[in-house]
């Protein structure tokens, strides 16, 4: 169990990414969105995984780019910080086929204790190529990862919507 996993998750189009980059210039190790990865590979080849097309399928491949980063970084001696994780994967999973998130996640270590969530943030928030739901799907998908963050025992913590240098800061002085 690596406990210096950190996750930052929430609201898609919040900032999460822009938070990624932030804590990786400061020298951080930092792993981006498996779901992004995931459309990146699609949208090359048959585009059958996509969340658009068939999100139990996106999901369960999620789950699996989660766990290969968790494996992959398990020896990193610092903080690692994770756009989103098996959680959110698994949710995600919960979600469209009803099969447990909790049962799927008891055969994976924890993350650490802290979760950082980007709110809705309406001003900043844009889709593209690889986002394509609109935001009022994105509040939905917040709101179900909050409520199952804060159920399987994670404090939570909600990102201020400020600078994302303010927003690195913040992270990192919960962490200390």
């Amino acid at each position: 169990m690596n406990l210096r996993h950190i996750v930052l998750s929430g609201c898609s189009g919040g900032g999460k990414s822009t938070l990624l980059s932030e804590l990786e210039r400061r020298g951080f190790a930092v792993v981006p969105e498996p779901g992004r990865r995931i459309v990146e590979e699609e949208q090359r080849g048959d585009g059958l995984a996509l969340p658009w097309v068939d999100l139990s399928a996106f999901a369960k491949r999620a789950i699996n780019l989660a766990s290969e980063d968790r494996r992959r970084m398990m020896d990193e001696a610092g903080w690692v910080f994770f756009d989103r994780g098996l959680v959110d994967a698994a949710v995600a999973l919960e979600h469209t086929t009803g099969s447990s998130a909790s049962n799927l996640l008891a055969s994976y270590d924890r993350y650490h204790q802290s979760v950082f969530l980007a709110p809705p943030w309406p001003e900043i928030y844009v889709t593209d190529e690889q986002r394509q739901h609109n935001l009022a799907e994105a509040i939905a998908e917040y709101d179900r990862l909050l409520i199952a963050y804060r159920e399987f025992g994670y404090d939570t913590f909600i990102l201020p919507k400020v600078g994302v240098r303010d927003r690195a800061d913040f992270v990192l002085h919960h962490l200390s």
